[in-house]
């Protein structure tokens, strides 16, 4: 089967930073429609014009700057606050009575994304260490400070450390999210192998116990060679973990997610009549009965169904021996497909199940009852001692195919 690998990406950061780079485009607009509305109550004009030129090109010219962490570097956060900071203490030399009519500032609301910038960048120190500067720099320039000014200092101040401190649990958030798909996708793929492995190394490693002690001779030392890497071998299948996915960090896209999965076979994927699957289990000892017509399911559903029931058969011939009998029902409902296994074995005593799991036998939890969870059906069991074992197994077809 071909591998193909799933890319998940998780990042809750980059909106934020695409919001960043558009308030800082619609803020630089803002502040110089301000300037050009009280054109006519600046003593040095020209002070003006000149910083908020700087400021439109500067904010243009950096805009690739905030659009990811890995591009907002620490150097460009200290430049970019500095120049935040020369347009808050310049504001007096263009305007001299800024100072006693508490207007705003030469950069206005623009400032509020340079300290942004440092909080989704480093989470809530840095935005406290950024909007203490703002501060500070506001504080300054007012000489005497107003309420107003104050409150909007205090607000700025809160606001960006809020957002910073938000950050950081969205990240740890998202590294544990990133993890848990990283374990379910190696479970997943455990659960595949060992499936797989028990419909054919597990069973003929039993096979060949069975037969050798059966024997005797060499064969028997044969057999007990067999039985101890059956042993051994389902422990590896119940306790390993199998690599099927991996988790990296990139500050261009958060937490990625790269899982490798089983892809389809890519030429056919039409749906195949379950009938022809179950065909060749019928036989001397086992009987198919099925309806007349085609079942037809979606081809991972039908690989699957099929290998459940010949997983019960299997567990039919290793646990009532090769002399029992078994039989397969198929039913073909409107919205739902039931296949049932039954023998006339001695059947499965009371707690067998649970034991036969805990010393690592997954026959039943994985290759019956894993197989059906994987394709949204169900697998049942029922089993009274001295009366036989039945499984039945259900599909929906409103679910079938759906992994």
């Amino acid at each position: 089967m071909a591998k193909r690998e799933r890319v998940v990406r998780m990042s809750v950061e980059l909106p934020l930073w695409r919001a960043l780079t558009a308030y800082r485009a619609l803020t630089m607009v803002y502040a110089v429609l301000i300037f050009v509305a009280a054109r006519d109550d600046f003593e040095r004009p020209w002070v003006a014009v000149g910083y908020l030129a700087f400021l439109a090109v500067w904010t243009l010219a950096t805009l690739p700057k905030v659009a990811n962490a890995a591009a907002c570097t620490r150097r460009f956060l200290v430049v970019d606050l500095t120049v935040a900071l020369t347009g808050i203490m310049l504001t007096p030399l263009a305007d001299d009575h800024a100072q006693l009519m508490d207007g705003p500032t030469l950069p206005t609301i623009w400032t509020a994304g340079s300290v942004l910038a440092y909080a989704i960048k480093g989470g809530w120190r840095w935005a406290g260490f950024a909007s203490s500067l703002v501060a500070v720099a506001n504080i300054i320039e007012r000489g005497q400070p107003s309420r107003d000014t104050l409150h909007n200092v205090l607000l700025v101040w809160v606001a960006s450390i809020a957002i910073g401190y938000v950050v950081e649990v969205a990240r740890a958030s998202e590294r544990t999210l990133a993890r848990a798909l990283e374990i379910e996708a190696a479970t997943r793929e455990r659960e595949r192998l060992a499936r797989d492995i028990h419909d054919s190394v597990l069973q003929v490693l039993a096979m060949v116990q069975r037969r050798g002690t059966a024997i005797g001779g060499e064969a028997a030392e044969l057999g007990r060679m067999a039985g101890e890497q059956e042993v051994a071998l389902r422990t590896l299948v119940a306790g390993g973990l199998v690599p099927g996915s991996r988790v990296s960090e990139d500050e261009t896209q958060g937490a990625i997610v790269r899982i490798v999965e089983e892809a389809e076979e890519p030429d056919d994927d039409s749906p195949r009549d379950l009938r022809t699957l179950l065909a060749p289990h019928a036989g001397s000892r086992v009987t198919l009965s099925e309806p007349g017509a085609p079942v037809l399911l979606p081809k991972p559903t039908a690989k699957e169904l099929a290998a459940a029931v010949s997983a019960a058969l299997d567990n039919v011939r290793r646990h009532a021996g090769d002399d029992a009998q078994a039989w397969i029902l198929v039913e073909d409902w409107p919205d739902e497909v039931i296949v049932t296994v039954r023998d006339d074995g001695p059947g499965i005593p009371e707690g067998r199940l649970a034991q036969a799991e805990g010393e690592g036998r997954l026959g039943v939890t994985l290759s019956i009852r894993g197989r059906l969870r994987d394709i949204g059906g169900t697998a049942e069991l029922i089993s009274v001692p001295g009366q036989g074992t039945e499984v039945e197994l259900k599909v929906p077809r409103g679910k079938a195919g759906s992994r």
